[in-house]
């Protein structure tokens, strides 16, 4: 990585390299041609983020390093939209279209015709199944972001957005034009299919409820608190509307879709221009054929009137505009036969019943297989092997049994029953609610998904730990348990393929610092039922130890904060489990530490004499002693309160480095901040 000591060649460098990585966005994105790899573009980033570490004076908010510049809010602001964002009426024939295509010409007609002969051209755009959003950029910087809401007012999520890395924070210069001095963007948040099945994959092993379309996915990840995630997630915005702008002298829908792209701003480029209704039909129908292919959820197609002297001379409802309308392709369905279901065992145990049909073509792919959701929606539905059954893709992208064609039944079927041992490793099955769990300590099923858990940032935290190395350890049978991890040596990793001196050592660092993270962050990891962060927190903060926890009975348990029967009763057979037992004393015998240093004994003055004891603490920026989890266990251990946002409540700020508005704000109300130089000053280990 390039380092600069003259002044003038940093300041040239950072420009530089913003510079680039803006157009390299702007290629991937708008022009859906890219200009680098995707480690390129990291490798450049992180030059960039250390120059402007080293250079605070440099900081710029628009910068392509500060996409994710805050940590979780406490909650969203709302803002009243100053152009009102309605939504488009549905048809869904050719008839329909046609209708509303014969009342725009003749009110067009009415006026004396705007085209000499009383035509109006069209725009067809697909219809992105998302979230609807306002990004309002002043003199080219985004300055604020809202999703739809109401249609009147909506929730400001301009952390989220700026967090999206096809949204630009700065606009581009346009040729011939200036850049607006204001311009409002409406488009639509959404997310790539890929993603989406990653992350239900995610959620099915996790025995979670899958998120039935892309765009539930979508609204769940972008109102968020924490803008890391909503990064993670990598959700696309595509640009299909307008509010407030300034006059920039573009006449219609089709030019001003242009001037977007110019500006940086990504629009479909699968939208056509249409001179007719005729010509709109034939778009909408060529576009079918084509939309089960998108690398994302298409539900429709958008009509609208190209022309925007004839869009105002067409008005508006209460609701929807007059000159656009939705076509929705009708939800494709097939019909076929339910050979069989197998029993998949995720990460937790939970046993998700998949479906093995006879091929079917759904929009425009062949599919085998379906997802039947849990034991209990199977027994609603009726569902049996042998059946013919209705199958459809839900959102497009999930394909799943809608409803057994009973008519069609001849008595050969079979009822579906959940497996009374697992498929994977013949161990025990155990059902809780909705929900079929195998609890075999040995599932290899389940062990190497818990070991990608276990060193995951939350939890162990072991950097350099991905899901490709662990594939080899488990593979290579070095890693058998939780504890094998820290039992590797120098000379098992530089046998694996792939892995230099370098590597070894860092990871080997990493897994020694590992070691000492205490009670709470072993709990996290291990994968007890019910026991996340909120959980393993509450469990390190009653328990001083491993030992005493599991000592500890179900009365007990439930008594804890926000402990319920189900939780309290579930953790305390598992805590009474050889499994469990195992666990804590092989990961004993192997260093790592199961003490709880945020332990208070009941009664106890929490930690009286500590400088930070009862006061309200709130953490920005990036820190290079402690990670923020690190920070967060400290302060609470030292009896403080730590918060996620500034208030007048709030006793202290503690900035690390890109610290963004919680530092303007913390100033603004007179909060003490101390940097991290005086935070270890204080806070000591």
């Amino acid at each position: 990585m390039t380092q600069h000591t003259d002044p003038k060649r940093t300041v040239a460098r950072v420009a530089e390299l913003r510079e680039l990585l803006d157009r390299a966005n702007r290629a991937y994105y708008v022009d859906a041609n890219p200009i680098m790899t995707d480690r390129d573009f990291d490798e450049r980033l992180a030059e960039l983020a250390a120059l402007e570490r080293e250079h605070p004076e440099l900081a710029d908010p628009t910068s392509p390093t500060q996409r994710v510049g805050e940590v979780a809010s406490g909650s969203f602001a709302t803002a009243k939209h100053r152009v009102p964002m309605q939504s488009v009426d549905n048809s869904y024939s050719a008839e329909d279209v046609r209708a509303w295509y014969a009342r725009c010409t003749e009110a067009v007609a009415a006026e004396g015709g705007l085209f000499g002969n009383g035509g109006v051209r069209l725009v067809c755009d697909p219809k992105v199944d998302g979230v609807a959003i306002s990004l309002r950029y002043e003199k080219g910087v985004l300055v604020e972001a809202v999703t739809r809401g109401d249609g009147a007012t909506g929730d400001v999520v301009t952390r989220n957005a700026k967090a999206i890395r096809s949204i630009p924070t700065r606009l581009a210069q346009p040729s011939g034009r200036p850049i607006p001095a204001v311009i409002e963007v409406r488009g639509e948040v959404y997310m790539p299919t890929a993603m989406f099945e990653r992350i239900n994959t995610e959620r099915a092993e996790a025995g979670d409820v899958l998120f039935a379309n892309p765009r539930n996915s979508t609204a769940g990840t972008l109102k968020n608190l924490d803008p890391k995630i909503v990064a993670s997630r990598g959700l696309r915005f595509m640009a299909h509307g307008r509010g407030e702008a300034s006059e920039i002298g573009i006449d219609c829908w089709w030019d001003w879709l242009a001037f977007l792209r110019e500006l940086g701003i990504p629009t479909n480029l699968l939208a056509e221009r249409c001179e007719d209704v005729d010509a709109a039909l034939a778009a909408i129908e060529r576009f079918a054929a084509k939309r089960g292919t998108l690398p994302y959820a298409v539900d429709g197609m958008v009509v609208r009137v190209d022309r925007f002297d004839t869009q105002r001379l067409l008005g508006s409802t209460s609701k929807s505009p007059r000159w656009a309308i939705a076509y929705k392709y009708p939800a494709e369905q097939g019909v076929t036969v339910l050979r069989d279901v197998a029993w998949q065992v995720g990460k937790g145990g939970t046993l998700t019943p998949r479906a093995t049909m006879e091929p079917v073509v759904l929009a425009g792919t062949t599919v085998r297989h379906a997802t039947l959701h849990n034991i209990e929606e199977i027994r609603r539905r009726d569902v049996r092997i042998g059946d013919t059954v209705v199958v459809e893709k839900a959102g497009e992208i999930i394909p799943q049994v809608v409803q057994p064609v009973l008519e069609r039944r001849d008595g050969s079927e079979r009822i579906i029953e959940p497996p009374t041992r697992c498929p994977e490793c013949g161990g025990p099955v155990e059902q809780e609610g909705p929900k079929v769990f195998c609890v075999s300590p040995e599932c290899p099923a389940q062990f190497r998904e818990r070991l990608k858990w276990f060193v995951g940032r939350d939890q162990m935290d072991i950097d350099g730990l991905g899901e490709k190395l662990i594939d080899q350890l488990v593979d290579a049978g070095l890693v058998r348990h939780f504890a094998d991890l820290f039992r590797l040596t120098r000379e098992q990793l530089l046998a694996l393929e792939r892995m230099g001196e370098r590597s070894a050592d860092n990871l080997l660092e990493a897994i020694s610092a590992a070691k000492g993270r205490g009670l709470q962050r072993v709990l996290a990891g291990i994968g007890l039922r019910h026991i996340g962060a909120s959980a393993s927190k509450t469990l390190a903060k009653a328990y001083p130890d491993a030992a005493a926890l599991m000592a500890a009975g179900e009365a007990e348990l439930v008594e804890l904060e926000d402990f319920g029967e189900i939780t309290a009763a579930s953790l305390a057979r598992d805590l009474s489990s050889e499994r469990v037992i195992e666990t804590f004393r092989l990961l004993s015998e192997a260093g790592v530490d199961l003490a709880s240093p945020i332990y208070r004994a009941k009664g106890e003055a929490v930690a009286a004499t500590s400088p930070v004891s009862g006061k309200s603490i709130v953490v920005t920026g990036t820190l290079t002693r402690w990670s923020r989890s690190e920070i967060e266990e400290l302060l609470d251990s030292l009896g403080a309160k730590v918060s996620g946002s500034v208030s007048k409540k709030t006793d202290i700020l503690i900035a690390g480095s890109e610290a963004g508005s919680k530092l303007a704000k913390a100033k603004e109300l007179g909060v003490e901040v101390w940097d991290e130089a005086k935070a270890s000053e204080v806070l000591g280990g």
